[in-house]
């Protein structure tokens, strides 16, 4: 589990191919900030752009580790084909606080950024979400871009998705990898563990209902 809360951002240095057909996956060595990898072992899991993966590789004296992504990985997440930079969150400790919201590290849809300007202080940022995904988004709602815990502050349905607009603080624009975004980018998008709960009571208890009629 993790919370959507940042701890580095690293950079995808090298992306190599598993296999020599499209059913393989890649290996990705990612480079992350001195110490980072201090109190990380083998099999430890790490959110790469809200993605969890499992460590397989671990250089702690060069600052890089290695994951491995199967090809279904590849094709429903966004941002872990190639080089560039990459947001990093290590696995949640029973200890730590949760300063985001729950967030399970499982990608449910691919957005598109229409929208990334600055606005007095702050940045703006809307994002097309699939239409599967509009139900599960509300406003001051909670939604993990990739990788990053954030507040939706307007939700707009249209014709190709839903259209959701969300303010970005200098801090987290400064300290993540979303100020790397630009309008076309493709987005990991999680919805919030709670929404994805309350939808599932509500179709079974309507089924449950329809039954005993």
């Amino acid at each position: 589990m993790f919370t959507g809360i940042i701890t580095a951002v690293g950079r995808i240095v090298e992306v190599r191919a598993l296999g020599d057909s499209g059913a393989h996956g890649k290996q990705l060595l990612i480079e992350t900030p001195a110490g980072y990898l201090d109190d990380v072992g083998l099999g430890d899991s790490i959110a790469l752009n809200g993605a969890c993966m499992t460590a397989t590789q671990i250089d702690a004296a060069t600052g890089r580790f290695a994951i491995d992504i199967s090809a279904e990985s590849l094709a429903r997440t966004a941002g872990l084909d190639q080089p560039g930079p990459i947001n990093l969150e290590k696995a949640l400790r029973a200890h730590d606080r949760l300063g985001g919201h729950i967030v399970s590290g499982h990608v449910d849809g691919i957005g598109q950024v229409t929208h990334f300007a600055p606005v007095g202080e702050s940045w703006e940022l809307r994002v097309l979400a699939p239409r599967e995904l509009a139900k599960y988004l509300a406003y001051k709602g909670s939604i993990t871009v990739n990788g990053v815990s954030l507040t939706v502050n307007r939700v707009s349905d249209t014709a190709e998705g839903c259209e959701f607009s969300i303010n970005l603080i200098p801090h987290t624009v400064q300290n993540t990898a979303l100020h790397a975004l630009a309008v076309g980018a493709a987005v990991n998008l999680e919805i919030d563990l709670i929404a994805r709960y309350v939808e599932r009571m509500l179709s079974s208890a309507g089924v449950a209902g329809a039954g005993s009629s």
